[in-house]
């Protein structure tokens, strides 16, 4: 895919990824700066900072948000493919999510510097630095 250069930016803190059953009310503890709820028929998803999601909860910490600036249009074609076919190269694990303007992608905070790194060798212009644990 021929792709005009991205300006990523990276969000300031640090996300957790927690999983609830399916049937679970959504609760009340999500907060910071990126929330975002999905309910499937098998499960609960919730993506928010960190420090709000209770310990006892099942979760994946110390996520890592990169987020396209601009809005990206639903005609787009590939443009995930293409960066994360870059961050699979550089095997770095990825969390996607989409909102109705733009693509978030999410890594390991300890996989940060070689997240940049391909982003970068694809051309893309990356700001902002490893939030604070």
């Amino acid at each position: 895919m021929n792709q005009a250069p991205l300006r990523f930016w990276v969000h300031a803190e640090r996300l957790a990824i927690a999983r609830l059953p399916s049937d679970a009310e959504v609760p009340t503890w999500p907060g910071g700066g990126f929330v975002t709820i999905t309910r499937t028929a098998d499960e609960l998803s919730v993506v928010c900072s960190q420090t709000c999601v209770p310990r006892d909860v099942r979760q994946e910490r110390d996520r890592v948000a990169f987020g396209i600036m601009g809005v990206i249009p639903m005609t787009t074609v590939g443009l995930l493919a293409s960066l994360c076919a870059a961050l699979a190269a550089a095997k770095v694990p990825v969390f996607v999510i989409s909102t109705f303007d733009t693509d978030w992608i999410l890594v390991p905070a300890e996989r940060f510097e070689e997240a940049r790194a391909a982003l970068e060798s694809l051309g893309h212009a990356v700001s902002g630095g490893l939030p604070a644990s």
